[in-house]
């Protein structure tokens, strides 16, 4: 039962960094795609073929590591009834539905409703990074 636990540990660890990985890429290319000249199409192309295929591999990702997290919450008890794991339930909440704006942010570039500019793109990239730093601190301190 301990090796069992272990590799569904391991395998959570290396999905949810995987999933984080494609969230910091995910908003970068919107903001490389906000910065397009008008008249480069192949170079919009390009960027738009890139968001959707790292969205959809973020996703099976994303879809692996929740599935792994609620067999480590539910199968093992791991946090179960504790402050900092209601938090981090929180916050991964909010990662996929980050994951989700990423998804209808890259759907507005393709269908040209893009309104916001480069700097705000560049500022909502940051999210991703205070996501994962947030529910690492309370996975590895549990401070409450």
């Amino acid at each position: 039962m301990a090796t069992a636990f272990l590799w569904v540990k391991a395998l959570h660890i290396v999905f949810v960094s995987s999933w984080f990985a494609a969230l910091f890429y995910l908003p970068r290319i919107l903001v490389n795609l906000a910065m397009v000249e008008p008249h480069s199409t192949a170079e919009r192309e390009r960027l738009l073929l890139m968001g959707r295929k790292l969205s959809r591999f973020g996703a099976g990702l994303m879809a692996l590591a929740l599935v792994l997290g609620l067999v480590l919450w539910l199968g093992y008890g791991v946090g179960a009834g504790q402050g900092w794991m209601h938090a981090k339930l929180l916050l991964v909440v909010l990662a996929v539905a980050y994951h989700h704006v990423c998804a209808r942010l890259l759907r507005g570039f393709a269908d040209g409703r893009n309104v916001r500019s480069h700097r705000w793109y560049r500022v909502f990239n940051e999210m991703s990074v205070l996501l994962f730093l947030a529910i690492t601190v309370l996975v590895v301190v549990k401070p409450f």
